[in-house]
């Protein structure tokens, strides 16, 4: 497109099924490099991505030529095959239903990449339960208890 110009960046944020500790660290590093092809085949950037046993945080710098939902699905379904099909676990690995998606502005880049590279550090001190709760305040964004994730705490 002749003339369009943009710059749009977002955190992604998910949950296996049952918000179980599903993403073990025996794998986990494998799963976000498989994860990060996803996104590149989408013609999308990585900028960080980590997470805990029990969810992931994805930070991109999107295109327009994307939809959010459209590429989640894509590395739901991708990154459900890749664990199921090298057995990382005994049982069938699925993603909860939904997903958080939170933008930033440019200046936010920094602090945001941080905030997802050190996730495990940030978890000693606040549940995900807690997190995204605050993440859902914090942009203003209008929730229902009924449909948010199902926490196990």
């Amino acid at each position: 497109m002749a003339n369009t110009y943009t710059q749009m960046y977002a955190q992604i944020v998910f949950s296996p099924k049952g918000r179980e500790n599903l993403i073990l660290p025996s794998f986990e590093e494998r799963l976000y490099q498989y994860i990060t092809g996803i996104i590149k085949e989408r013609d999308q950037k990585l900028i960080a991505i980590n997470g805990m046993p029990d969810h992931l945080h994805i930070f991109i710098g999107f295109k327009p030529t994307v939809k959010i939902s459209e590429l989640v699905a894509d590395i739901k379904v991708g990154a459900t095959k890749f664990i199921n099909t090298n057995r990382f676990l005994p049982g069938k690995f699925a993603w909860q239903d939904g997903y958080g998606c939170f933008t930033y502005a440019h200046s936010q880049l920094d602090s945001v990449a941080k905030y997802v590279l050190n996730q495990k550090e940030h978890h000693k001190t606040k549940t995900f339960h807690e997190e995204y709760l605050d993440f859902l305040q914090k942009f203003e964004i209008p929730y229902d208890e009924r449909y948010l994730f199902e926490f196990h705490e």
